[in-house]
């Protein structure tokens, strides 16, 4: 591959910090002369069972195909053909949409039926509408229904919640979502007032049965989503622990972005005879170009993080770090030096990520500093760049941070940094 220079100036970035003008470039993809080692990343040895491994560095690098050469999935359905209630159909329209992605195409028809699922999906796909819209289907259809998701991350969780309510404006349904990291009493309270969908991370909805609040013999729907990540996250025994308590005869819906021999197991567990629906094409959006940020001996790997982020172009942008100490060291560090960032990791409060998350959604900062838990599930509107400032734990992981930008037909750019030895 060509090596691309990219000319960067300065204090031309969004940052606002007085900083020297100057000029100097950063190579990217460039090949090293020889031989050369790479550094390994090391584990951070807090991600359950998922061990640290070395990821050659041309898997970071691929470029952005063009769109029109691809051949456009034709949706078999509008939403307006759904057999769904008006008032669903006036939210979704009111929603903008009118055609429905690839997954909520195939998987709505199947839900509806009362079929289990299992639905492997790229990220951003649409997955949280292909489950919610025909359950709430459901839900109007029989009120006494119950209806549970169980999701890894509490930031997926709210994000599902706010889908909720979008989707099921003027129902009358309640929600509630139940997330580690808040003031459990609210959701004690709520969980009292007999919500007809409970949206949580395994971990609180543990709690919440242990406590006698949650009884989920009623609930005759669980929705397993980003089933990966929760195995990923250690999350097996308590997702045993809760499926346990449903009802035997139930309907499963499960969805994936990838397929292991883990979630294999977990299909025969969990699911009955399932309808499986792919619509993965390939394990990196077709629309984020991909490359690497050399770093050799002698140079600061932060001055070139503030070249980078000091460029045009890079409007809003994700850094991904290892540990949740680096990350906020590292946000501090770009703040100190006039960036607008913030950061997002698990010592955080619960409302300090939910103020940081809508601050970077809103505009109020352009940069986000993240650890993995950002990784997987955020629906966050144009993203410009993806910087792994530490590389990932393992290519899973690479592509879910990656997907966070050139979603929605939007171009993306995604960085890694590689330190030459």
């Amino acid at each position: 591959m060509q090596s691309i220079n990219v000319q960067w100036k300065v204090g031309s970035g969004q940052g606002g910090g007085s900083r020297r003008s100057g000029s100097s470039r950063v190579q990217y993809g460039a090949r090293p002369q020889g031989q050369r080692s790479y550094s390994r990343p090391r584990s951070s040895g807090n991600r359950g069972n998922n061990r640290g491994s070395y990821i050659h560095h041309s898997k970071f690098i691929n470029k952005a195909t063009s769109v029109e050469a691809d051949v456009p999935y034709v949706a078999k359905h509008a939403f307006a053909d759904f057999e769904i209630d008006e008032r669903i159909k006036a939210n979704i329209a009111s929603k903008g949409y009118t055609t429905p992605t690839p997954i909520q195409d195939q998987a709505v028809p199947v839900v509806l039926a009362g079929r289990d699922i299992l639905g492997i999906a790229n990220t951003g796909t649409g997955k949280t509408g292909a489950f919610l819209i025909p359950l709430l289907q459901n839900a109007i259809e029989d009120r006494n229904k119950r209806f549970l998701i169980m999701v890894p991350t509490r930031e997926l969780a709210l994000q599902i919640e706010e889908e909720y309510q979008g989707f099921a404006a003027g129902s009358g349904f309640h929600s509630v979502c139940v997330v580690g990291g808040a003031n459990i009493n609210p959701q004690i309270r709520a969980m009292r007032a007999d919500p007809v969908f409970v949206i949580g991370t395994p971990g609180r909805l543990k709690d919440l049965m242990e406590r006698r609040v949650l009884n989920l013999s009623r609930y005759q729907t669980v929705v397993l989503d980003e089933a990966d990540r929760m195995l990923d996250m250690g999350f097996i025994n308590d997702m045993r622990f809760i499926l346990a308590k449903l009802p035997a005869e139930r309907h499963t819906l499960l969805f994936s972005a990838t397929l292991s021999s883990e979630i294999d197991t977990l299909i025969h567990e969990f699911v009955h005879d399932p309808v499986r629906i792919s619509v993965k094409t390939r394990d990196t959006s077709k629309d984020v170009d991909q490359d690497i940020v050399e770093v050799r001996p002698g140079e600061q790997k932060f001055d070139k993080l503030k070249m980078l982020l000091g460029q045009e172009g890079f409007d809003k942008t994700i850094v991904f770090g290892r540990t949740k100490h680096g990350v906020e060291k590292l946000a501090k560090a770009l703040q100190k030096d006039g960036f607008r960032a913030d950061s997002i990791h698990g010592n955080k409060a619960h409302a300090q990520r939910q103020r940081a998350l809508q601050g970077f959604k809103q505009g109020m900062v352009n940069i986000l500093v993240a650890t993995d838990v950002a990784a997987r599930g955020l629906d966050i509107p144009k993203v410009s760049h993806v910087i792994n400032y530490d590389q990932p734990n393992t290519y899973d992981d690479y592509v879910h941070r990656i997907g966070r930008t050139g979603r929605a037909g939007e171009r993306g750019s995604a960085l890694t940094f590689v330190e030459m030895r």
